[in-house]
């Protein structure tokens, strides 16, 4: 059986639902509003736990390499993994601010690479503290174990971003298979005035909104885990997302509460004889 099926396997098992609901409290106590936004990474553009993680994994794989090498590097390596430790704790935050917000198989999927980090994590603790009292021996033995439970978490938690595309931009796609030149969406008064609107261009799910005299036309797919917009509210001038709650500006696809960090792109429109008509953006001509 190829490794991947048996990552899949842990997707579909049910008994790690009582975890996921205890991880899910504690996410539960993460703060709302801008703080949350700020560990998803919304002002960043993408994800900022994929980049907080190189830290901890940089210096502690830089402490065992020391360990590796001829000569006395007791002090840079007890050093490093201390910085590791340190920098591992924001990096987890962000983490379960991600995960909080995915779905069934990639919480479960997320539990088990948390457990994984986390025991590397007591590993290199416990070996931060042996090189302190001086046995060096036990550090060096200790951090080697903590290298392999931090490497399934994070061959787990590669399976979650790539495989189950958790954090990678779902709606990326489609800005490539709308049609090129004008499509036509209908009559514009069949789109209601205050709310989204359901169209589609050659098949290319599209939000509609109309406010006033005013009229705007997204993709209609949540870049977060590919919610359909047209499902979600107006609120504020920006379309909410049905499953998730980010928040997207109507005129220029802008992300104004997250967990999404990736704007859906914006058509152009126009209106001819009373009907909508929508294409890409110039730029992608």
């Amino acid at each position: 059986m190829r490794l991947g099926e048996r990552i899949r396997r842990i997707e579909r098992d049910d008994r790690l639902d009582p975890a996921v609901a205890r991880l899910d409290g504690a996410a539960g106590l993460l703060p709302s509003g801008r703080a949350r936004d700020l560990l998803h990474g919304v002002w960043l553009g993408h994800p900022v736990h994929p980049i907080m993680v190189h830290l901890p994994i940089g210096t502690w794989t830089a402490a065992v390499l020391l360990d590796l090498l001829p000569g006395e590097h007791a002090r840079e390596s007890r050093l490093l993994i201390g910085l590791g430790l340190l920098s591992a704790a924001p990096a987890a935050v962000a983490g379960l601010a991600d995960w909080s917000r995915m779905h069934e198989r990639q919480r479960r999927t997320g539990v088990v690479h948390a457990a994984a980090n986390g025991v590397g994590t007591l590993l290199f603790g416990a070996s931060w503290l042996a090189r302190t009292r001086g046995r060096q021996g036990w550090g060096r033995a200790l951090a080697l174990a903590a290298t392999g439970a931090v490497g399934v978490g994070g061959m787990l938690g590669g399976h979650i971003s790539y495989h189950r595309a958790g954090g990678a931009n779902s709606a990326d796609h489609l800005i490539d298979l709308v049609p090129g030149g004008w499509s036509d969406l209908g009559p514009l008064e069949a789109f209601p005035q205050g709310s989204p609107g359901r169209a589609d261009a050659g098949g290319v799910p599209v939000v509609v909104v109309r406010t006033g005299e005013g009229v705007s036309a997204l993709l209609g797919t949540c870049p977060h885990m590919g919610a359909p917009l047209a499902e979600g509210d107006l609120v504020d001038g920006c379309v909410r997302c049905p499953w998730h709650g980010s928040e997207f500006r109507v005129d220029d696809g802008s992300v104004v509460r997250g967990p999404a960090t990736a704007p859906p792109e914006v058509l152009e429109t126009s209106v001819v004889d009373g009907r909508l008509m929508v294409r890409a953006p110039s730029a992608h001509y």
